[in-house]
This record gives C-alpha cells, sequence and structure tokens, in this order.
C-alpha cells in the first residue's frame, strides 16, 4: 500500500451543525407558542414577562462570565432558550422580579456554577420553575384566563375528583387543544406547541424517540390507572386526551425532556428515559398531591440519566470487551 494510514483520536465523525445553531432553531420553535401565548393572554402583562425574563438570563450569563474572565457565549442563544423556557412557564400575572429572579436561579446557580452549558445536570428553566414554585406557590399556581381567575383544567379534575363530581365535569378538551384556557403562558396551545415540534423534528434537532415514549407511556399510564379515579373508566378517551392536552405535557415533552445536556445520549437510554419520564408523570397527577407533574418528573429522570446510560452503554466489539 502507497497510501498511510491517519490515526487520530475521536471524534471520527463531525458534524456541521453548531451549538449556536442548534439553539437559534430550538428558539425559532418556540415562536408559536410565545407569540401565541402572548394573544391568549394579551389583557395581561404576558409579554413584560417573556422579554423581562429572557433579558434577564442573558444579562445574568454575560456578567458572571465578564466577572469570571471566562469567554462570553451569549451569542450561543443557550440563555436565550433558557430564559424563554422559564418565561413559557411562568403564569401571565406573575410579577417581573420574579422572571429575573428565576432566571438568576437558572443561569447561576443551576448552569454556571456547574461549569457552564454542557456540564449543568438538570434543566436549568425547570429547575428556576420548580424553585420559584416552591418558594411562592401561591403566585405560581394563580391563573387568570379572559380577566377572570379560575382553576385549570387538570385543577378542576382533581377538584372534581375530591368532590367525588364526575372528573370532566366542566373541562373542554376541544378548549384544551386550541389553547383558550388558563395556564402558564406557553403551555396551553398544543397546536402551537406541536408547530414548533414539527419545526425541530424537519430541522434534526430532535427525534420521536424521547417524547414519543414519553407521551405514550404517560397515555397507557393514564388509560389504565385512570381507572382507580372515581368517575373514570379505564382507557377513557377523553379522561385521556385531557390529560394529554393539559398542563405542561406537550411542551416538556417536545423542548425540555429533549435537551441534549441532560437528557440520554444512547438509544436505548432514550427509550427507557422516556418511560420513566411517562411513568412519574402519571404517578404525580393521578396519585401526587398537586394536578401537574411534568417539572418534577423531567427534573428527577434528569438525575437518574448517569444510571440510565451506564445501563444501555453499547458493549465494546471484539476480544476482552465483554467484562
Amino acid at each position: 500500500m502507497s497510501e498511510q494510514l491517519k490515526i487520530s483520536s475521536s471524534p471520527h465523525i463531525r458534524s456541521k451543525a453548531t451549538t449556536s445553531n442548534i439553539m437559534m432553531w430550538v428558539a425559532i420553535a418556540l415562536l408559536p407558542a410565545t407569540a401565541f401565548g402572548i394573544y391568549n393572554f394579551r389583557d395581561t402583562h404576558e409579554w413584560l414577562v417573556v422579554i423581562v425574563t429572557t433579558a434577564a438570563a442573558v444579562l445574568t450569563e454575560y456578567i458572571y462570565e465578564k466577572l469570571m474572565h471566562k469567554p462570553i457565549t451569549i451569542k450561543d442563544f443557550s440563555a436565550v432558550v433558557t430564559g424563554l423556557l422559564l418565561a413559557l412557564n411562568l403564569p401571565p400575572t406573575a410579577p417581573l422580579w420574579m422572571g429575573v429572579l428565576g432566571s438568576v436561579f437558572a443561569i447561576l446557580v443551576v448552569k454556571q456554577l456547574f461549569g457552564g452549558l454542557g456540564q449543568n445536570f438538570m434543566n436549568p428553566a425547570l429547575a428556576a420553575r420548580c424553585f420559584l414554585l416552591i418558594s411562592f406557590t401561591g403566585r405560581m399556581t394563580s391563573f387568570t384566563y379572559d380577566g377572570i381567575s379560575g382553576a385549570t383544567p387538570l385543577a378542576a379534575i382533581r377538584a372534581n375528583v375530591e368532590a367525588g363530581n364526575s372528573a370532566l365535569a366542566g373541562v373542554n378538551s376541544m378548549d384544551m387543544l386550541l389553547g383558550k384556557i388558563g395556564g402558564t403562558i406557553g403551555e396551553t396551545s398544543v397546536i402551537a406547541i406541536m408547530i414548533g415540534a414539527i419545526i425541530l423534528i424537519l430541522m434534526g434537532i430532535i427525534d420521536l424517540r424521547i417524547p414519543g415514549t414519553y407521551i405514550v407511556t404517560f397515555a397507557l399510564f393514564i388509560g389504565i390507572f385512570g381507572g382507580f379515579v372515581d368517575g373514570i373508566g379505564f382507557f377513557n378517551i377523553s379522561y385521556m386526551t385531557a390529560q394529554l392536552c393539559g398542563g405542561g405535557l406537550m411542551l416538556g415533552a417536545w423542548f425540555m425532556a429533549t435537551d441534549y445536556v441532560t437528557s440520554p445520549i444512547t438509544k436505548k437510554g432514550q427509550i427507557v428515559y422516556g418511560i420513566i419520564l411517562g411513568v412519574l408523570t402519571g404517578i404525580f397527577r393521578l396519585f401526587g398531591g398537586a394536578a401537574e407533574g411534568v417539572s418534577y418528573a423531567i427534573i428527577f429522570s434528569n438525575l437518574l440519566v448517569p444510571l440510565i446510560e451506564r445501563v444501555t452503554l453499547p458493549k465494546p466489539f471484539g476480544k476482552g470487551g465483554e467484562k
């Protein structure tokens, strides 16, 4: 052979995709849900919540990296995505200082203090949401729609069950699908969220493995164990539809459970991860103390990712690979 083989360390296959491109497309994919949320809650100051929360995330990252004499990374759009996701997980009537506090917690505590992008062990936006939910439960669970304060559909289902009424009394699944309900800024319209999800799939940013497994597992769990809830039979389609369209399930499944940093990289691991997410969300919603459970399910599953990858890591090929 006249040609010489060049031996080098991995990676041997490189992608043209960059962090900034990926994050930019995620931000673009979030715009339909953002635009609908601003339109849907136009009688409040939701647009200010989105702008201030996102700006606070970017500014926090810039100030920290400037003070620590680190490379400035705000151009990679990761802080924009974190701030925007947090804003979409806030009530439209949330005070602006709450969005700022959440952004500082997400960027400074969860992201930067653990080494920056790629080193955080849980989704920063969801960690900040849970931090705010624990610290300011009343404000984080107070929702207004069309100028009227009221319970979200999931909270109404829980209240109906506790009162001994039909779980679906007063709950309209079509309104939940379209987004004509109360909730956080970005979680109400399944259609707007799915438009963004399709953008991510077409651009090759995500695939169906994690969100598909998550949603199917959750639907099966609700179909089976929803029979234990008073007034609901096994695989009640209306009840399953309400649970799928309600709360942050769709936003969490497509935009937060698929986070590259906090989800498994192995294909089998992603399936296991999705199953765990679906089961935990079902447990929290049906048997937990609150009507919602997506945020806690994703964060808890984030903590299990190292174990999931260790168990599902492919075995080395060749002699000595099996141990």
